[in-house]
Formats: structure tokens, sequence, C-alpha cells
């Protein structure tokens, strides 16, 4: 988006150069800006100086409530606040919508939903809420599945490498997101894989630190010619297709090729933050924190990490943990854990968080997302 956004500007420059536009007004490129700000941030680009003030603009057109119908039907079918929208809402929010009718339907749905006008908008965004839930009901299925299976592993002290995970009803349009979750619980390269209608087995993988995956496979094609169909990808993310009599010839090798690159033993996930805040939690201190976005890859949201005591704790959704936090200084605050799945042991935790203002029902209040519970 942020190409053809300039491609467009440019084209724009040498029709004004050719006298094109002299009996009409030369069109306004800030109407696409939503589009461009929900691009580079859908598509995880980093925000550098220039890109980060394309996403700026752009949410500030959607606050203002300049944006497509599309977009505004999506984000009111969401429950989400159009003047409070963030490049985090972009990200886990509207994204996840337009994509989820490509995962389980047809990717025209969502493109049709960001062309259309009036009511159909709103009908196209509702239908997009729909799918995306239905998208959210498979993952938790194949994720409680695969979760399962990596626990029977119990990874410590084997010489496991790279996990492969295949299920034959598992959804193709997921197991991407599938994968990232078992790589974040497992913390070793990961490959899940479904079956096409084709009769192939499609493959996504994700991967950690030090392990290149798309050179992996690169390398496993190398050694055994005719055992890939097709893959492609980067350092973190790749795609692959194989037949289904070769998975495990593939997964002995992939994880031959993980132990032979960074060993058999688990990797110890690392958390940067920014370090202990210094001062009571409140919803000032939340909403000077929002003033500093957008936020996006290359420049991380502030995170922090404290001791708290736990005062109260409960699942909500099924999966997440909402607890009730008591800082070394100031008042307990509100936190949420996402997908923590059950609650915590011990009265004493260690976290790392962000500090997010939760606005409902008129109200505001400061809220912990916190991203990791450390032993």
């Amino acid at each position: 988006v942020g190409v053809a956004f300039y491609l467009l500007s440019v084209v724009r420059s040498e029709l004004q150069s050719r006298g094109w536009f002299n009996d009409k007004p030369a069109p306004s490129l800030a109407q696409w800006l939503d589009l461009v700000a929900l691009g580079t941030v859908a598509d995880v680009v980093k925000l550098d100086q220039n890109n980060r003030r394309l996403v700026e603009q752009g949410l500030r057109r959607i606050r203002a409530g300049k944006c497509l119908p599309g977009i505004r039907g999506i984000i009111e079918a969401a429950g989400l606040s159009l003047k409070q929208m963030t490049t985090r809402d972009l990200a886990f929010s509207i994204a996840p919508r337009l994509n989820a009718a490509g995962r389980l339907q047809d990717m025209s749905i969502g493109v049709a939903c960001l062309l259309a006008t009036g009511d159909r908008a709103g009908e196209l965004a509702v239908q997009l809420d729909e799918l995306n839930q239905e998208r959210k009901e498979i993952e938790a299925d194949m994720r409680d599945e695969a979760l399962s299976y990596v626990e029977d592993l119990s990874l410590e002290g084997t010489k496991t490498g790279g996990i492969c995970l295949y299920r034959a009803d598992w959804h193709e349009g997921v197991i991407g997101i599938l994968a990232s979750r078992v790589k974040e619980k497992s913390q070793r390269p990961v490959i899940a894989f479904a079956k096409t209608e084709q009769g192939e087995l499609k493959g996504s993988g994700r991967s950690i630190q030090g392990f290149h995956i798309r050179d992996a496979l690169d390398a496993i094609a190398t050694k055994h010619p005719g055992l890939l169909l097709r893959f492609g990808g980067h350092a973190m993310a790749a795609g692959l297709s194989l037949k289904e009599q070769d998975l495990a010839r593939f997964s002995e090798a992939f994880d031959q090729q993980v132990i032979d690159t960074i060993g058999a033993s688990v990797a110890e996930q690392v958390v940067l933050t920014d370090g202990e805040v210094d001062q009571p939690i409140t919803v000032q201190l939340a909403r000077e924190l929002e003033q500093t976005a957008p936020w996006g890859q290359g420049i991380a949201e502030p995170e922090f990490d404290d001791w708290f005591e736990v005062l109260e704790q409960h699942i909500v959704g099924g999966r997440h943990l909402k607890l009730l936090l008591q800082p070394a200084l100031g008042e307990p605050v509100d936190a949420i854990s996402f997908n923590q799945g059950g609650l915590l042991e011990s009265r004493k935790v260690h976290c790392a968080y962000r500090i997010e203002v939760n606005r409902f029902r008129g109200r505001e209040t400061p809220q912990l997302i916190i991203s990791v519970v450390m032993p």
C-alpha cells in the first residue's frame, strides 16, 4: 500500500505537469490514507519514520470518521470506538476480520466490503465478523489438540528439534495461526499441516530467532530431491506443500535440520522490557503512553515488568485470565492475560505487560495487558 500510494503521487505530479488537471481539481490522495494505514500495519511493515507518518495520518482520518464505509462497518461490528482507534486495533481486530474471509471462504468478501457503500458495507462487515468468530472457534479447537500434543512431547531433555503437526480434519486457512501459537508455547520451530482439496499436504511454518526457516526448507529440498513439491517464505515464516505419504520423512528431515542448526535444547524465551514503572499506574499515565503512538513493527510499544500481588483472578471467555493486581505503588489495577488457560498458583507474580486505557460505558481506567507471566 505504501508503494501504491507513492506511485499514485508520482502519477498525479506527472499529470499536473502535463496540464491534465487544468479544468478540474487534482485528486486528494489523503482520502486513501485509511487504507494505507490499515495495509501497512496488517502486513507488519516496519514503521520507519516515513511509514510511521503515513500510519499516523491514516489513523487521524479514521478517528475523524473520514474512512471507507467498509472500514467503519468493521470497526462497528468489532465493537470498537472509531474515535479511539489504534495500531493494535488495526492489527488484532480489523485485519483478522478482513483475512477471515480468505481463510474460510472467499477473500473477495473482504475486498467487496472495502469497496462497498451505504448499508451494503455494514452487511458485509457483519458477515466478516461472523466468519472471524468461526475462524477463532476452529483455531481454538486445533490449538488445544496441538498444545496437548506438544505437552506430551516433554520437550525438555529430549532430542526434539523442530515440531511438525498434522490432523486430517484441520482447516488449511488456520494452520499459520496455529503454528504461531505452538511456536510461542514450545519455543521451537513449528510447521502445521492440513490436507488440501487436491490431496496434498499444505504446511505453514513459524520460526524462532537463530533458525531461518526458508533456508532450512531449501537445505532439506537439496538433501532430499523431490520431497518438497513447493516452498517459499523468509526467516520467520514459510509455506510448503508435499505428498501425504512423505510427511513422516519430511518430519524427520525437518527435526534433524533444526538440531543441526540450533541444537536440540528448548530455546529460552527472551523478554525485552523497559523495566519497572517507578510511579503509580494511573489512567493519566496510560493516556500519556497512548499519546506517544503509533507503535508497530520496528518501534515496539512500551512494555514493562514488575512484581504484583494477585488480589483476584478468574477465567473469562473460556481461556483468558482476568486479574486484579496490587502493584508496589498506588491503587490496585485491572489486568488481563489472553489465552492464559488457567489460574495462577502463586500469590506473587512477575509479569511483563503493557499499559492501556480501558474505556467502558464512558468510564476510563488503566488496564494491564500481560504478555508473559515469568517464573
